[in-house]
């Protein structure tokens, strides 16, 4: 908001009403002549999705989020608006309650939400990660069961794979789950778990056959969060989007019936990665938001400030500063649509997706840098908005598989090709 400009609470739109509302837009939208080739326009729908997004990002959560980078409160009012709004859990399928939206759709709604605070962001986006392994190979009573409760109320869910031992190497998960009877026990340790002081439940990856190659090794639960044997760790004070809430989370003797095993034994590796294809455009699209908020803002600080006797704008050596931000974010957006888009035709997009998730973490966290330099001493100063950008952008080459990791996917798809 400008200053002086009241910030107003946005009227609450049942889920109810918002796929009806979706509903008449697609009879509407299919009226017009159909598109072939490459389109860069969007929908109606995913241009209302767009406005919503937006303005519920810049008046509802923008305001707040300088304090809560200050408290590492958790968004708790910011989640339950968002949910009302119908702007959480969207992937989830209409069956279950939710909208059923496409991967293009939500990195639009992830982009706008993180140009405000990337914090909030990542706990809006975390229960999709969570939800995602249950999307793709929940049967029908886990997903009424799981997908269900998180369309009915707002409830937070984690996703539980990442160990102290085992990031990057999700190979080296040392959590095991043995079957005793129709129950499973499982043992360990889980870190940076985003969400997991509010989850409701977990979806939780641990070793069933110490025998076999990493594909068959792992198997994947459902764990309700008050299950008794789970021990929260203290929430973890972090460089930046500290109002995200991140922990650990202990294991000890946990007993999950065999209902809740997603898929089959075994199946749980191949289950938590297939998750990223869709997971990991939004992740994206959350760090071209940050970019473009980067250069909002140093854009504006420039035009306003003067030096010698002209706004900084007209100094080359800023002018230029602004041109390469400018160039990094409309591109990453592009390659973050591309992936998204590969992923809703039904087709496999992990080479995509890993482009736009290096791409848009590099270009997010150089706009922050860059904006910072043109803010000067007043960008280092935790008044002025960037430095907080800058620390925020940080994560985004490291969660959801570092950008080395990256690196080794897409070269892995590229001797892969025929």
């Amino acid at each position: 908001p400008r200053p002086g400009q009241k910030n107003f609470l946005l009227p609450a739109r049942p889920l109810k009403m918002l796929r009806v509302a979706r509903r008449a837009v697609r009879l509407f939208s299919s009226a017009a002549p159909a598109r072939t080739g490459i389109c860069f326009e969007p929908t109606a729908e995913q241009q209302e999705f767009r406005d919503l997004a937006r303005k519920f990002a810049r008046e509802e959560i923008a305001p707040r989020a300088a304090e809560l980078d200050r408290t590492a409160a958790y968004p708790w009012e910011l989640i339950k608006k968002g949910h009302s709004l119908g702007l959480l859990n969207v992937h989830i399928p209409t069956e279950y309650g939710g909208l059923g939206l496409g991967s293009v759709e939500g990195s639009i709604i992830t982009e706008e939400l993180a140009w405000a605070c990337t914090g909030v962001q990542t706990a809006f986006e975390a229960n999709g990660l969570a939800e995602m392994p249950v999307i793709l190979a929940g049967n029908e009573e886990q997903k009424k069961k799981y997908l269900g409760r998180m369309s009915e109320e707002p409830l937070m869910a984690s996703y539980g794979v990442t160990e102290p031992v085992a990031g990057s190497d999700v190979a080296g998960i040392q959590t095991t789950a043995v079957k005793k009877g129709d129950k499973w026990v499982i043992n360990g340790q889980k870190m940076w778990i985003t969400n997991a002081g509010h989850a409701n439940w977990f979806f939780v990856l641990a070793k069933t056959d110490k025998t076999a190659s990493a594909g068959k090794a792992f198997t994947g639960f459902i764990v309700d969060a008050d299950t008794p044997g789970i021990t929260l760790g203290r929430k973890e004070m972090n460089m930046g989007q500290r109002c995200s809430d991140t922990r650990g989370f202990t294991l000890e003797d946990v007993e999950v019936p065999a209902e809740n095993v997603l898929g089959s034994p075994g199946q749980g590796f191949k289950i938590a990665m297939g998750a990223f294809d869709h997971t990991r455009p939004p992740v994206a699209s959350g760090a071209v938001g940050l970019a473009q908020r980067a250069l909002d803002e140093a854009r504006a600080y420039a035009l306003e400030r003067k030096t010698f006797g002209k706004p900084i704008i007209e100094h080359q050596a800023v002018a230029f500063l602004l041109a390469d931000m400018a160039i990094g974010v409309e591109t990453a957006r592009l390659q973050v649509q591309r992936a998204s888009w590969e992923i809703d035709q039904g087709r496999k997009n992990t080479y995509l997706a890993s482009i736009a998730k290096v791409y848009a973490a590099e270009v997010a966290n150089k706009a922050a840098s860059d904006a910072v330099q043109i803010f000067g001493g007043n960008g280092f100063n935790s008044e002025y908005p960037v430095e907080k950008l800058m620390r925020d952008a940080k994560i985004y080459a490291i969660y959801e598989g570092t950008s080395q990791i990256q690196r080794v996917i897409i070269s892995r798809e590229l001797a892969a090709r025929k």
